[in-house]
């Protein structure tokens, strides 16, 4: 018999308790509870503040917070707003889930989104009634004429969301050891001065000259900080944050395109698809369409 190689299991999800696709009212609020599994939040929509024994959390549109087993949280509705959110509890003893404890907030990325969507659809399919039912309460029920294989892709997908944001947390950590003082890269401050500035500035359209007048460095020096830092040069970095947030601004249905190409600095639509395009393979219609199309997935 030839021999077979037993692959390895970081983290397995068995058993959900709790799964729906909500919306809140204006006056959604929570006096808190706490219980002994796992939980997270996804605002799909709106804004919402979550209170923990940790904290409280200003949560928007993408944002997704993790309550770890016995930690107390509540919510409210924040400026008489409404609001779209996901609630998916479950148990797990892996020990890597301890990534999750503590202040764990994340901003999803395009790739973590559209795993979470699927996890969503499925749920629409699997369950009865389905997640986004406002008759759901307490544990999912099986539904009787579900799809082949439900159940079981939702585990899938949800293992694989919690292995990315795993290794994503991870990275960000090891990112951060490294940047401390004790091994901090020369010129470290100096780019998290640049991207802060980028940040604030997004609508404008600088050179590569003009960055190393504000900055008071060569050309060379500029390319060598950003190779380093981010593996890409200054304004293939700028260019970058300018399309990511295009998208956010597309997710959040904030105006049409040619009026996000003109609030980011381009000087013409087309120039704006062109760039968008090329970073994200797709032209912004087709991006908007896409998460149209997933809003209606999941929302119903």
């Amino acid at each position: 018999m030839r021999p077979r190689h037993t692959l390895k299991e970081e983290l397995t999800i068995r058993k959900l308790v709790t799964f729906y696709y909500r919306e809140m009212s204006k006056h959604f609020y929570t006096r808190g509870e706490r219980h002994d599994f796992w939980e997270f939040i996804y605002i799909d929509k709106g804004e919402v503040e979550f209170f923990t024994d940790l904290g409280t959390y200003h949560l928007r549109q993408g944002d997704i917070l993790f309550f770890m087993p016995n930690l107390f949280h509540g919510g409210r509705a924040l400026n008489k707003t409404t609001s779209n959110i996901i609630i998916l509890s479950f148990e797990c003893d892996a020990a890597c889930m301890s990534v999750f404890e503590g202040d764990c907030r994340f901003r999803l990325q395009e790739d973590e989104y559209r795993i979470l969507s699927f996890i969503v659809q499925e749920g629409l399919l699997a369950f009865d009634p389905p997640v986004n039912s406002p008759n759901i309460s307490g544990c999912p029920h099986e539904k009787e004429s579900a799809v082949f294989g439900g159940e079981q892709l939702i585990r899938n997908y949800l293992e694989i969301f919690l292995i990315r944001l795993i290794r994503r947390r991870r990275a960000e950590q090891s990112a951060e050891r490294q940047a401390s003082p004790v091994g901090e890269k020369p010129g470290n401050e100096s780019f998290t001065n640049m991207i802060h500035f980028m940040q604030r500035n997004i609508a404008q359209n600088y050179t590569l000259d003009q960055l190393c007048d504000i900055f008071a460095i060569s050309r060379t020096g500029l390319k060598m900080l950003f190779k380093d830092h981010a593996g890409i040069g200054a304004m293939e970095y700028f260019n970058r944050l300018k399309i990511d947030r295009a998208k956010q601004l597309i997710r959040e249905e904030n105006g049409n395109i040619s009026a996000i190409a003109e609030n980011l600095g381009y000087s013409s639509v087309h120039h704006f698809s062109r760039q968008f395009k090329r970073l994200s393979d797709m032209t912004p219609s087709e991006y908007a369409r896409s998460i149209l199309a997933r809003t209606k997935r999941i929302g119903g």
